[in-house]
């Protein structure tokens, strides 16, 4: 059978930020782990320059003409879409190809189904294309087709993870170097992800005003801080010493990033030695930071870390992702997994009416051949 007829199968996984929440696009720090929840590219290679997109997700399909020039149409195949500009753009070339899209990276519970889809579309179309590029680029890549086509001004931590995550282990990224290191995940602690069931339609909106109200915390700052070109570079001390100047609302925004950095890697150094109750600690902090000082949390959210912080076996549990709805992350001991399932599920639905989701995740590589 000639290369061109075979059809090549890629995945790349949803994730959980373990903490780190809203530091990405301030040049900060992040702790995500990539988990065994995937989006599925089948991808046949055709011999013209179209791509042809099927998701078992989504009703309709998609074609796509590598050589118009594309706008953004505000559905889900933006995502592909833009990735394939972004990856032209940089100066390769792709093949025209048949997509079958299939994930079980759950929408909206804040585990990152967007990047998962853009860089498990990027990587199999560069594949098939014969086209080489290293992970952290094309990990920027997918970013930047979110930023530029799809209009959320995401940071680079979803798509990163995706690229170059390690089964059984968290990374901790620093987003304006992207350097990182792999720290190990105790063996006998899961990822147990609880989904709200809301997703506010706000929360792009409001994810975009976060990032702007951190831009004029910055222009506030470097008036008295030269040197600053992001809250990376702002201590508590220097927000501290000048916070008087920032209207309150940019404060507060200010606050919850600088002091997240310091609690990540505060944290990077508490699973290092394995000490997860000091870990879980410093994710109830987060919490209640994104909760009072960015406000991003909503009821459900608050109740969902409220109930699991009162079941035996849990180290700690904060919300993930974006805001306004979505999942909260759990490190709950192995031998409680169970229990807190059944716990959380009954006191969810009794406190909010709502039936929830929970699903128990280890940590994953990232993108690759299936």
């Amino acid at each position: 059978m000639s290369r061109i007829e075979v059809k090549r199968i890629y995945r790349a996984p949803g994730r959980v930020n373990l903490i780190g929440e809203h530091t990405d696009y301030n040049d900060g720090f992040v702790m995500p782990a990539a988990i065994d929840l995937y989006t599925q590219v089948t991808i046949e290679p055709r011999d013209d320059r179209r791509l042809l997109i099927h998701s078992n997700s989504f009703a309709d399909d998609v074609e796509i003409d590598l050589d118009s020039n594309p706008i953004a149409r505000a559905q889900w195949s933006d995502y592909v879409r833009g990735v394939a500009l972004m990856i032209e753009r940089a100066g390769y070339r792709l093949k025209g190809a048949k997509l079958e899209i299939r994930s079980d990276v759950p929408i909206g519970a804040g585990l990152s189904s967007s990047a998962a889809l853009e860089v498990a579309a990027g990587y199999a179309l560069l594949e098939c294309s014969d086209q080489k590029v290293d992970r952290p680029e094309l990990a920027k890549l997918c970013q930047q087709a979110e930023n530029e086509f799809v209009g959320m001004r995401c940071g680079i931590m979803d798509q990163f993870i995706a690229c170059l995550g390690r089964a059984g282990h968290a990374l901790m990224l620093d987003c304006r170097s992207l350097e990182y290191r792999l720290l190990p995940m105790p063996a006998d602690v899961q990822l147990v992800i609880c989904n709200t069931m809301i997703r506010h339609e706000l929360a792009a909106s409001e994810y975009n005003k976060r990032r702007s109200e951190c831009e004029a915390g910055v222009q506030h700052l470097s008036r008295f801080l030269p040197a600053v070109r992001a809250l990376r570079d702002v201590t508590v001390d220097d927000l501290e010493r000048c916070g008087a100047y920032l209207p309150k609302v940019i404060y507060k925004r200010c606050r919850h990033v600088i002091t997240e950095n310091c609690r990540v890697v505060e944290a990077a150094a508490a699973l290092e030695r394995g000490d997860l109750h000091a870990f879980g600690e410093l994710m109830a902090e987060s919490h209640n930071s994104l909760r009072d000082d960015y406000e991003v949390s909503c009821v459900e959210l608050d109740t969902m870390v409220e109930l699991a912080a009162q079941v035996e076996g849990v180290y700690g549990a904060r919300m993930t992702g974006g805001g306004f709805g979505g999942g909260t992350i759990n490190l709950v001991r192995a031998d409680c997994v169970d229990r807190f399932k059944e716990t959380v599920t009954q006191r969810y639905q009794r406190a909010t009416g709502i039936a929830t989701e929970i699903y128990v995740c280890s940590a994953a590589n990232g993108v690759g051949a299936q």
